[in-house]
């Protein structure tokens, strides 16, 4: 063989074997498997297309189960890595084999969802309010406490319908932490988690079951994410913040809930802002995580989950906005980008 061509032979061989070592190799298909939220599902579908259609030797397979049943599975070892929109606590990791790292990737909102016949206003809502109707204290839509906060809307003297979630949810979570926040008779009688022990109401299982039950149930009370209600065109209230003020849940309220969280991420990347301060904080707001092991033993899904962290990191979050969830502060990716380093 002519020395030009060996030379040239030899490039291609280096050169294709490059190119195999970032997108594994040729024809091969590397399979990412995840299970958890459903608060994130809608971006997490988005991103995991696009950046399939920029790898397309790469699928990444979600599950949106809920945050305990992602939980679950990650703690088996049956999916690669999982979501919570409820950041574990020392005593939940001390129960996996590996050291588990949080990596937040939106910010989204939990609204109150309602179906009212007659009752075209968005009603307002204090925290007093939603805690009295979860606990089975307020029982009817004309109750004085809410009446008082929606002055000149006719409220009709009707049962109030409480709907939750049936599965354990990072939504859940969501909620219950917040009622735990501005009720010290949830806190002690409930309590928050990704499911807990409801004093009243249906089950629905997803955001989904319970959009569901909401639409097809006049006078009942619910709560989903803000996309959901967003894209089932669900009506849904003003909540009353810290500061006295009723907010709507949009991406500058939702936004405004996380202004103080990377001072406190500093030192634990697991926070809650729910009920934030903030005269303009939508006050039922949380993080959503991806936990990644710090021990990925398959070199080629490893680069690979850490390459998509980075790509979400950046690229990613200019999907967010459109699909209704608030984007990463920059302050909290920087501490996010430091924390690649940690996947071994």
């Amino acid at each position: 063989m002519p020395l030009a061509v060996l030379v040239l032979v030899c490039l291609s061989m280096i050169s294709c074997s490059h190119n195999a070592s970032n997108e594994g190799q040729a024809g091969h298909i590397t399979l990412i498997n995840i299970a958890g939220a459903t608060f994130p599902y809608p971006i997490y579908s988005k991103w995991f297309d696009v950046y399939h259609q920029l790898h397309p030797t790469i699928e990444i397979n979600y599950q949106s189960i809920g945050s305990g049943g992602g939980i679950e599975q990650l703690r088996a070892g049956t999916v690669d890595f999982g979501a919570s929109d409820m950041p574990l606590n020392d005593q939940l990791l001390s129960t996996f084999k590996v050291k588990i790292l949080h990596f937040p990737t939106v910010l989204g909102a939990v609204v109150p969802t309602y179906n009212l016949p007659g009752v075209t206003e968005a009603l307002k809502f204090t925290p007093q309010a939603l805690a009295g109707i979860y606990l089975g204290k307020i029982t009817q839509w004309n109750d004085e406490a809410l009446a008082r906060a929606n002055a000149g809307v006719k409220l009709p003297d009707q049962k109030i319908i409480v709907v939750h979630r049936s599965d354990g949810s990072g939504t859940t979570f969501v909620w219950t932490d917040y009622l735990s926040k501005v009720s010290p008779d949830w806190k002690t009688q409930v309590g928050s988690n990704t499911a807990v022990n409801w004093p009243v109401g249906l089950g629905g299982k997803g955001n989904e079951g319970v959009s569901g039950l909401v639409e097809q149930t006049p006078y009942s009370l619910g709560y989903v994410e803000l996309i959901y209600a967003l894209q089932n065109r669900l009506p849904y209230g003003v909540v009353c913040n810290s500061s006295g003020k009723f907010i709507k849940a949009t991406l500058d309220s939702v936004t405004a809930a996380a202004a103080g969280a990377a001072e406190q991420m500093a030192n634990d990347i697991r926070v809650s802002i729910t009920n934030a301060p903030g005269r303009d904080a939508y006050p039922i707001c949380s993080f959503t995580y991806l936990l990644i092991p710090a021990q990925i033993p398959d070199t080629v899904k490893r680069d690979t989950i850490k390459d998509f962290l980075h790509w979400m990191m950046t690229d990613g979050q200019k999907y967010t906005e459109a699909l209704s969830y608030a984007p990463l502060p920059k302050a909290v990716v920087d501490i996010e980008m430091k924390q690649l380093a940690e996947i071994q």
